[in-house]
C-alpha cells in the first residue's frame, strides 16, 4: 500500500505537466512483477465486497486485475505515460482465462501500453495485463481508460455502438434478477481492498474536482458484483464489458442477465445502462 500511495502522489504531481492527445509516445516497455502471490485476508475480504462466494482455492476471474493494479499504476504514473492519472475513467474490459487460478501459486505479471485512441471526450488509453504461473500464459485482460479533455470532435465516440436493449431498440432489455443499494462508500471500501484510490471514487468533494456531481462507483467492482452474481466464470472462458454510465453513489441498482449476457441499470425505472458485458466459453 505505502507503494501504491508513491505512485498515486507521483500520478498527481505530474498530471498537469502532461498535454493528452492521441498522438502522444507511449511507453515502449512492459513494467513487471515476478513472484507475485496472493495474500489470503486481503483475498477474502475481496471476495466480500464484490459479492463472490467465502473459501475455495481459486481466485476470482477478476482478481488478477487487482494484483496487477500496482505495476499498473507505476505505468500509468511514469512521465512516459501520455495521459494524467487522476480522473482517469474505465471505459472496457476484456478478460481471457485459459484456465482457473489457484490461491497458491505464483504468478509473473507483464503490464504494457497498447496504443492510445481518440475519444469525442478526449483520449483512451489500452493497457494490456498478461498474468503467466509457471511460465505458462493463463490470463489477460485489455482495459481501456479515458482521460477527459478538450477536443474538437462531436458526436458518437469512436468504435462506441448503442447498448443492446437500450433507447436504440437494438434489443429487449435483458429481464432483471436482482436489485442492490450501493451505500455511499463503495468506493471507499473498494479501494481499501484493491488500492484503487482514485479520488473520483472516494468522496464527492474529490469527484466533484473531476466534474462528477457525486462519488462513482469503481468500474471494476460493478463488472466483479455481477460476475460475482451471473456464475459461469470458471475455467476457460472469455469476459467483455462496457462501461457506459458512472453509477454515482450512493444508488440503487439493477442487475438483469439471461443466457450469457449480463447489465447493470440504473434510474427510477431501472432502465439506464451503467454497464453491460458478456460472459463466453473461451475460444481458443
Amino acid at each position: 500500500m505505502p507503494v501504491l500511495v508513491q505512485h498515486l502522489i507521483r500520478g498527481a504531481v505530474l498530471a498537469p505537466l502532461k498535454r493528452p492527445g492521441a498522438d502522444r509516445a507511449v511507453p515502449a516497455e512492459p513494467v513487471v512483477a515476478d513472484g507475485v502471490r496472493v495474500a489470503a485476508g486481503r483475498l477474502d475480504a475481496y471476495r466480500e465486497v464484490c459479492g463472490f462466494a467465502a473459501g475455495g482455492g481459486t481466485l476470482p476471474v477478476t482478481y488478477p486485475q487487482v494484483l496487477a493494479f500496482a505495476p499498473s499504476m507505476r505505468l500509468m504514473s511514469s512521465w512516459r505515460f501520455p495521459l494524467p492519472l487522476p480522473g482517469l475513467v474505465h471505459t472496457s474490459l476484456e478478460i481471457r482465462q485459459s484456465r482457473d487460478l489457484g490461491t497458491g501459486e505464483e504468478y509473473a505479471l507483464a503490464v504494457r501500453v497498447a496504443g492510445l485512441t481518440p475519444h469525442r471526450r478526449g483520449t483512451e488509453a489500452h493497457l494490456v495485463t498478461e498474468v503467466r504461473a509457471a511460465g505458462e500464459p493463463v490470463w489477460q485482460s485489455r482495459s481501456t481508460y479515458l482521460a477527459r479533455h478538450a477536443t474538437p470532435s462531436e458526436g458518437p465516440a469512436p468504435g462506441h455502438a448503442a447498448a443492446p436493449g437500450t433507447a436504440d431498440g437494438s434489443a429487449p432489455p435483458l429481464p432483471r434478477r436482482a436489485e442492490w443499494r450501493l451505500g455511499g462508500d463503495l468506493g471507499r471500501r473498494y479501494a481499501a481492498v484493491s488500492g484503487d484510490r482514485n479520488p473520483i471514487h472516494l468522496h464527492p468533494l474529490t469527484a466533484r474536482a473531476f466534474g462528477f456531481p457525486r462519488a462513482v462507483a469503481h468500474g471494476m467492482w460493478s463488472v466483479a458484483r455481477c460476475l460475482a452474481e451471473h456464475g459461469g466464470t470458471r475455467g476457460p472462458v472469455r469476459i467483455t464489458a462496457r462501461f457506459l454510465r458512472p453509477v454515482l453513489l450512493p444508488a440503487t441498482v439493477a442487475y438483469a442477465a439471461e443466457g450469457a449476457a449480463f447489465a447493470l441499470r440504473g434510474g427510477a425505472d431501472g432502465a439506464r445502462p451503467h454497464v453491460t458485458g458478456e460472459v463466453r466459453p473461451l475460444d481458443r
